[in-house]
């Protein structure tokens, strides 16, 4: 890894380095100012005590957790919406597409930001507006108003949810990143789980612009909850303990910065320019972002099937509907079961061993993918026990145990992929390719539910299960043929370590 990689601090921050921001420059540092001693400074995220990290972790998976809730909580409603407002069901589902087309530009607003004015503005003021705009939508009295509305809610909750991973990756060293993450990429998952399950009660006993209103004191609990929290990144830490005031530097002649078309371009080609091209030029971003992008797709697809399936087959009411969702949960927790399982009995094992050995302890990425090649079997027979027992002669507990394996594989292959992506990639284009990674999940979430609802009624639930089935078996190969050809595609590719 060279030393520009060694020095970025977004992803996977080392303070032994030197830092590459203008705080620590030593042109622009006060004199007698020094970054050696940030090893020890009481400021450092690394130096804090377990229990402020873990109040930290837990507030980042919050903002995580409520902000997927909120693209989520709108699906039981959907209906009711629809009739409400005299607009079909599909244009109706435009509320959780258009929410989750905000959420694709979260890495474009909440990377900049974070990196020129810190994470802790992202969390302080990106849900709080979001918050607003669903108020919007809970008192729009026509469609336009509460798709749009919708929008700009996702739009302006995504910061907070994509910068939680450099947030984790400024607190916890990487030898004990491992449960922190687990638990962080956990919670976005568990948001489209439990908020169809709240939302059934919700919209049988009053109605669905109460979806919304239960989510805005949802993220006002949030935020509330989360104004203990600090400053979490390098650059941001040091500019604070290095700064003069303004008058000093006005005194002593210095410039104050100002913003130039040199910083415009940067942030273009950082935040806009490199993502893409990762995208469309790197086989493992590529591959993965589809595949990822495919599972959070069916995922949210599942919003308007699930309830669409097991009325139509075993007649079931909202609240039953949405009780249907607690399998997705359960996946979801022994997924993360298994990512931490695997990164303890397997990678850190044989990091430990090739210390012993002398080594560095440092792995190749691909042995990250233990999880990912297990959950691409999840993922299929998951859907296709889905597809072929949703029948009124098989008892309705065989499809819904049938989300278990599907969520399981489809989180398993989320989570370590992430890893294997900034393994990958490292400081400097690591979190490119997430944010390309984030951009495709959420642009295919936002498409499926608008024809969803057609190909189960024209193909059955059968066969449209069936094909994703199918979709999802040609996919399986991917994390397979990363584990046993990934360094060699990684030596032929122009960005990766």
């Amino acid at each position: 890894m060279d030393a520009e990689e060694r020095r970025m601090g977004n992803i996977a921050p080392d303070d032994k380095e030197e830092d590459s921001s203008p705080a620590s420059d030593p042109e622009s540092a006060p004199e007698g100012s020094h970054e050696l001693d940030w090893e020890n400074d009481p400021r450092n995220p690394y130096n804090w005590s377990d229990g402020k990290r873990l109040y930290h972790t837990v507030c980042v998976s919050l903002y995580a957790f409520t902000v997927t809730y909120m693209s989520s909580a709108y699906a039981p409603g959907a209906k009711a919406t629809g009739h409400d407002l005299h607009v079909s069901e599909t244009v109706s589902l435009l509320g959780i597409s258009l929410f989750c087309l905000g959420l694709a530009f979260g890495p474009v607003i909440g990377a900049p930001l974070s990196e020129s004015a810190g994470r802790l503005i992202v969390y302080r003021l990106g849900l709080p507006i979001c918050i607003l705009f669903l108020i919007g939508a809970a008192t729009s009295n026509n469609i336009g108003g509460v798709v749009i509305c919708r929008f700009f809610a996702g739009v302006f909750g995504s910061p907070a949810l994509s910068v939680g991973g450099g947030t984790m990756a400024d607190m916890w060293p990487p030898a004990r990143r491992g449960p922190a993450t687990a638990l962080f990429v956990m919670a976005p998952f568990m948001g489209p789980c439990i908020a169809p399950i709240i939302g059934g009660f919700v919209v049988e006993r009053l109605n669905w612009r109460w979806l919304e209103w239960v989510s805005v004191f949802w993220g006002v609990a949030t935020c509330v909850f989360a104004l203990g929290m600090q400053e979490t990144y390098k650059k941001i830490l040091l500019a604070r303990r290095n700064k003069k005031s303004i008058k000093e530097k006005l005194s002593s002649g210095m410039k104050m910065p100002t913003l130039s078309w040199s910083a415009v371009h940067k942030w273009a080609s950082e935040s806009l320019v490199t993502p893409m091209h990762l995208l469309f030029t790197e086989p493992v971003v590529l591959f993965l972002s589809l595949y990822i992008g495919f599972d959070f797709a069916v995922l949210y697809a599942f919003f308007a099937s699930i309830p669409l399936v097991f009325q139509k087959t075993y007649d079931f009411d909202s609240h039953q509907n949405g009780l249907v969702f607690i399998s997705l949960g359960i996946g979801a927790l022994l997924a993360t079961a298994t990512n931490i399982l695997c990164d303890r009995l397997i990678y850190q094992k044989r990091a430990k061993e090739e210390r012993e050995k002398g080594g560095t302890g440092h792995m190749p990425p691909e042995q990250r993918l233990y999880p990912a090649m297990m959950g691409s079997l999840g993922v299929a027979v998951g859907l296709f026990w889905f597809a072929w027992t949703a029948r009124r002669d098989v008892h309705w507990i065989s499809p819904v145990l049938a989300l278990v394996p599907f969520n399981w594989g489809n989180l398993c292959i989320f989570a370590c992929s992430i890893t294997y992506m900034i393994d990958c990639y490292g400081a400097r284009y690591g979190a490119s390719a997430l944010s390309a990674n984030a951009f495709t999940r959420y642009a295919f979430a936002a498409a499926f539910p608008l024809f969803v609802i057609q190909m189960y009624n024209n193909l059955t639930t059968k066969w449209a299960a069936s094909l994703l089935g199918f979709i999802a078996v040609a996919l399986i190969p991917i994390p397979w043929i990363l584990f046993r050809f990934g360094a060699s595609i990684r030596q032929r590719t122009r960005y990766a370590l």
